[in-house]
């Protein structure tokens, strides 16, 4: 097995991965895979651009036809050269860890496969396809800790030629962390407000990223639990008042629901009972939040968290890329799972 801890892969990147053939990259954080799926497919060699070099595809292609990945695998480009193939929104697919397993078996030249995967349990069949070959690079992309925020924030600012204050930095990493690529967005976003200044401060943070007040945010994330809509609607009201982007929303639901898988996860390993649970891995909940976590606890199983956590890396990721019907995707969203949360409840 040849796993590369998130604090590991920009080493791995430059001295190792030239090694590898076979990777699998998989986690909670969708813009955190596909960044360093990105990286590891510039890293190949392979032009991105030529479309007889590299072959795209997804997941459901590779379930439909089990062979192909074998088959893509095994087949020379058109004008020889290496080739990659690239698939993405893997889950836990059997056709895919079959083929996987396969490959790990064989002798590959020519051709390099990453397979750009969600939040893999570690029952997943291809997650345990992975790490029982040593050939195959695996790389577990989970949230971003402080440590790292504090590095991606660093790295930008360096690139831009900026400087930000303390307060701002706080200011700036409490409205960061649910996803890479969300978290890269918005500090773009702050740095393009903040062109003609080099020193970014408070006031700059507060009037691009918003300043949703906790207790909104807090209050739009247990009507959501609560499965309340209503309460939802109103909550969501009052943040849209203040200017504030409602992606802030949706980033703290997706926290919460990592929050709820992993102590789910410890009440199923350890046998425990939700008030167990809460008394280790939920020190830092406000005790008024406690008993809606609890029952939170006792009404999603891991599968029905697992369905949430990918509809909401989904929407994440689908308002990077309209930021125009941010509004509408993210209410969509959290109202699908406010419904789902009221029918767990009854």
């Amino acid at each position: 097995m040849t796993e590369i801890k998130s604090h590991e892969f920009d080493g791995f990147l430059q001295k190792s991965a030239r090694h590898y053939r076979l990777f699998l990259i998989y986690g909670p954080d969708v813009g955190l895979v596909s960044e360093r799926a990105a990286a590891l497919a510039k890293n190949t060699g392979v032009d991105l651009n030529d479309p007889f070099a590299i072959i795209k595809l997804d997941s459901h292609e590779v379930q439909a036809d089990p062979g192909r990945l074998i088959d893509e695998m095994n087949s020379l480009g058109l004008f020889g050269g290496e080739k990659l193939i690239w698939v993405k929104n893997v889950s836990n697919e059997k056709g895919i860890a079959d083929g996987l397993k396969i490959l790990s078996e064989s002798a590959l030249e020519g051709s390099s496969l990453i397979l750009e995967a969600g939040d893999l349990k570690k029952t997943s069949a291809v997650r345990k396809a992975g790490e029982g070959a040593r050939n195959i690079a695996t790389v577990a992309c989970y949230q971003d800790d402080s440590r790292a925020l504090n590095a991606l924030v660093d790295a930008e600012m360096a690139a831009a030629g900026k400087r930000i204050t303390p307060d701002a930095r706080s200011l700036l990493l409490d409205c960061l962390g649910g996803d890479r690529r969300a978290s890269r967005n918005e500090i773009s976003k702050l740095l393009l407000y903040c062109m003609n200044d080099e020193l970014i401060d408070e006031a700059h943070v507060a009037a691009i990223i918003g300043d949703a007040s906790a207790t909104s945010t807090d209050e739009a994330v247990d009507a959501v639990l609560a499965g309340n809509p209503d309460q939802l609607l109103h909550a969501v009201q009052k943040i849209s008042t203040s200017k504030t982007p409602i992606f802030l929303v949706l980033q703290a639901c997706l926290k919460q629901f990592q929050q709820l898988d992993f102590m789910r996860s410890e009440m199923e390993e350890k046998r425990q009972q939700p008030a167990q649970v809460l008394q280790t891995a939920g020190r830092n909940i406000h005790f008024k939040r406690k008993p809606l976590i609890e029952k939170s606890l006792r009404n999603w199983t891991s599968d029905a968290l697992a369905v949430e956590l990918k509809r909401l890396q989904g929407a994440i990721l689908a308002t990077r890329k309209q930021a125009s019907l941010e509004d509408t995707i993210a209410l969509q969203t959290l109202l699908a799972i406010t419904l789902q949360a009221a029918r767990r409840g009854r």
